[in-house]
């Protein structure tokens, strides 16, 4: 009622301050499924070393892809007989898709050659990049992803896998589309807004 009667300039200070809340509220539920998940990375660096500095990037896309299968299984037919739900996997999606950026970035190798506290920089580091990418589209779409189901994120999800798979069949080249990269990128960021959506 106020909003309704308020002058165009009050309307349009109303309508920054309740952006400004929205983003505000993202950064928070945000950082904190982050937090999350870095914390898992953390805890199983610890307990398996970085044996993950292995793989190449393919095989983190097939792991990808496994995940992201069974979370539309799962949503599917609505329960799980074995391992984590729905959430654990998406924390595993954010998990491995960062993993794929620092394989990218610092290729893989033939053994496990970094401390959980090297891996850990490096983690922070590439899901900085990531947060910095959220933070720009999340300017240029709005809140636009608040008003999508859990599902879409699923298959936005698989449907970017299916694309690294056919770039990566294409030896990396690309003619028009974004690289490698853009696409691991948007699997943490789709995976980290699902987790906020089931959490709200």
């Amino acid at each position: 009622l106020m909003y309704f009667y308020a002058s165009k300039r009050e309307q349009f200070s109303i309508k920054v301050m309740q952006a400004t809340e929205k983003e505000g509220k993202t950064l928070i539920q945000y950082d904190e499924q982050l937090e999350l998940c870095k914390e898992i990375f953390v805890n199983k660096s610890k307990d398996y070393g970085t044996s993950w500095r292995i793989m190449r990037p393919k095989s983190i896309t097939d792991q990808l892809f496994i995940k992201a299968q069974r979370i539309r299984t799962l949503e599917e037919k609505g329960i799980t007989k074995v391992g984590d739900g729905i959430e654990g996997e998406f924390q595993a999606l954010v998990n491995y898709g960062l993993m794929a950026l620092i394989q990218l970035t610092s290729q893989s190798v033939d053994e496990a050659n970094l401390s959980a506290d090297e891996a850990k920089a490096m983690y922070e580091e590439e899901a900085h990049q990531v947060r910095q990418t959220m933070l720009k589209k999340n300017h240029d779409y709005g809140e636009a992803w608040r008003e999508m189901r859990t599902s879409s994120f699923t298959d936005l999800i698989l449907t970017k896998i299916l694309r690294i798979k056919q770039i990566e069949d294409n030896r990396g080249e690309t003619l028009v589309s974004e690289g490698l990269d853009g696409h691991y990128t948007d699997i943490v960021n789709y995976a980290l807004f699902a987790l906020i959506r089931m959490n709200e």
